[in-house]
């Protein structure tokens, strides 16, 4: 099957993904190791109902979405230790640098003494003087040079224990960067392995299950966004402060660009990569997984979102999107899809965090056009009901 058609099908076949949507608040656990890779179900989609379909599907994204995220999580913690190894070599070679000329010093100074240049001579010349008022005003002398062999050795001794030091922490931190590059490459064939899987499974369905698929989406996304409504969940307006809403216009202008996990643009977004660039390019730097937004970020009610804040979802935190008011959000939802907007209940609720808690609300506030089409596509992303 030729690339186009996998993409082709990829595109509608995705379309027809539905999670219902449940708020939940607990916490998600930590990484966990990467399950195995996913493959295409060993039953055929023409002996399984709709239902079924969507739980095989729902599983080989969720497992997609997993390996994807503690990608992004190795790779950042790579990039961490790749600027650390920089900055050691740096200090390592400048501390050279201030070694080696601690050793001509201490090698001046030994030839001194050896051919007796040195203070030392002077010391026994002021002893036998015959003026000893004379000696005593040159005192200092004597105790200035005696200082100055003292501190040529000293600084010697500090540059080299400085040396080892940083050596040996050099040392450690470009092992980490070659496990955590491994752990990288690993982390990556898993992705793919799984996303192979996911076309297989798409490449497999019936136009008739495709339409029979996005019908039920829709039908239980209208429905979960009904309910939360219903909820009065939605029902108070905040604005956004100054970097929020820099945040929402630098979503708004990504509307339409391909999502490719482990992007953070400037062409292509995965989830928490839209999410932290939004507010990167507003002036406050978040963490790059959802994961990471989800825990160290401020917590706040469903019912008490302003626009720039960030909407979490499924129990792993394994997803997120932007929300802009009104009750939408914006998201990278999956592969094959595009930056869109979304009904806020599109996937299950775990919670939501604000990136600027302390950021004054504005006085007033318009939503940004939004381009046409905004809505278009998919909106599920991974995760599947209870997982």
């Amino acid at each position: 099957m030729s690339g186009r058609v996998v993409r082709a099908l990829c595109s509608t076949a995705l379309a027809a993904v539905v999670v219902a949507a449940s708020p939940a608040v607990a916490e998600p656990p930590g990484p966990s190791p990467s399950p195995e890779a996913g493959t295409a179900p060993a039953a055929g989609p023409a002996a399984q109902g709709v239902a079924g379909l969507l739980e095989q599907l729902q599983t080989l994204y969720r497992k997609a979405e997993e390996a994807g995220e503690l990608y992004n999580g190795t790779e950042e913690e790579l990039r961490k230790r790749t600027a650390e190894v920089e900055r050691l070599r740096t200090e390592l070679a400048e501390a050279r640098t201030a070694l080696d000329s601690g050793r001509r010093d201490a090698g001046r100074l030994a030839r001194d003494q050896y051919q007796g240049r040195t203070d030392f001579s002077v010391y026994l010349r002021l002893l036998l003087a015959q003026d000893p008022a004379r000696a005593l005003e040159q005192s200092h002398v004597i105790e200035r040079a005696q200082a100055g062999r003292s501190a040529v050795v000293d600084r010697l001794a500090g540059a080299e224990r400085h040396a080892e030091d940083l050596a040996a922490r050099a040392r450690t931190a470009q092992g980490r960067q070659r496990a955590l590059a491994a752990r990288r490459k690993e982390q990556r064939d898993t992705v793919e392995s799984r996303m192979k899987g996911i076309e297989a499974m798409l490449a497999s369905l019936s136009p008739e299950q495709i339409a029979a698929l996005s019908a039920l989406e829709r039908r239980n996304v209208g429905k979960a966004q009904d309910t939360l409504a219903a909820s009065g969940a939605l029902s108070s307006v905040r604005l956004p402060s100054p970097a929020g809403s820099e945040a929402v216009r630098f979503a708004i202008e990504q509307i339409g660009k391909p999502y490719v996990w482990g992007a953070e643009g400037p062409d292509s977004f995965d989830c928490s990569g839209l999410t932290s660039q939004a507010w990167s390019d507003a002036g406050r730097t978040i963490p790059r997984t959802s994961q990471e937004q989800w825990r160290q970020l401020t917590r706040v009610p469903i019912g008490s979102l302003r626009p720039g804040d960030l909407v979490v979802y499924f129990p792993g935190a394994t997803h997120v999107a932007l929300y802009i008011g009104d009750g939408l959000v914006i998201q990278a939802p999956r592969p094959g899809a595009t930056v869109k907007v979304s009904p806020l209940a599109s996937n299950p609720l775990l919670g939501a965090v604000r990136p600027d808690p302390g950021g004054v609300s504005l006085s007033s506030y318009t939503l940004p056009e939004l381009p046409e089409g905004a809505s278009s596509g998919a909106d599920t992303g991974y995760d599947a009901p209870g997982s």
